[in-house]
């Protein structure tokens, strides 16, 4: 890497550090958690690491600690409510567009290949940085300051989520929608699974009858599906 652009880097995790409130004793955790494993197989660089690892630790930590709040906030809430706001919290929507407004997209290590994508496989990429990012804090300062960022950032959006009936069972209310305006029952169909075992993306397509109506996108063939359906909720069930 050049001199200029090790310098541009090194700016871009200044803003981000900035922004999300946080400073990293160890600026080389930090850059592995933006280190897409992508950038490795293209550069070819050293010891360097990607920060799949990170985002494996980074998602039981944000886990952790949103199910420890909710638990708090709503002690008159059973554990199917409390499931489905926590699920609606760490979505890969939801934490693509938290990375999103934190700038973490200027600070993505990618490959050429993996730079030129946008809209949803940016996003996926995103939120799975955002996690990597929690992990990293995790190992650099403790579970205090991973905790202290995941609620700065994350637990804003829990107003969001109860109004807009996020945390809702999406399958079942777009089933009901789906059933009063065309008289028939979605069907779902995964179109691609991919990534490591620890990581696996799954997409899914919804559709109502031959018309394709949405995709979403999860860590497992229930959660694309519940993306996809809040998908097809959000754009009122019209095809895509």
């Amino acid at each position: 890497m050049s001199p200029t652009k090790k310098q541009d880097q090194e700016k871009s995790f200044e803003r981000f550090e900035k922004r999300a409130g946080i400073t990293f004793v160890d600026k080389e955790l930090l850059q592995t958690a933006f280190t897409h494993r992508s950038y490795l197989n293209e550069t070819r660089i050293g010891k360097r690491t990607h920060n799949e690892r990170l985002e494996f630790l980074g998602d039981a930590v944000i886990e952790l600690i949103i199910t420890d709040h909710l638990f708090r906030k709503f002690p008159d809430s059973h554990e199917g409510d409390l499931t489905a706001y926590r699920a609606a919290l760490v979505n890969a929507v939801m934490l693509g567009g938290i990375a999103e407004e934190l700038g973490m997209n200027e600070c993505l290590l990618l490959s050429r290949g993996e730079a030129k994508d946008t809209g949803r496989a940016r996003a996926t990429i995103l939120a799975n940085t955002f996690e990597a990012v929690t992990g990293a804090l995790y190992l650099d300062q403790g579970y205090a300051a991973a905790e202290v960022f995941v609620v700065a950032h994350v637990l804003p959006k829990m107003d969001e989520v109860v109004t807009k009936g996020l945390w809702r069972d999406a399958k079942s209310a777009y089933q009901e929608l789906a059933q009063a305006k065309y008289g028939m029952t979605p069907s779902y169909k995964t179109v691609k699974a991919e990534g490591p075992d620890h990581a696996k993306q799954f997409v899914v397509e919804v559709s109502v009858g031959d018309v394709a109506v949405a995709e979403g996108e999860g860590k497992s063939k229930q959660e694309a599906e519940q993306a996809a359906a809040e998908r097809a909720l959000r754009e009122g069930g019209e095809s895509k």
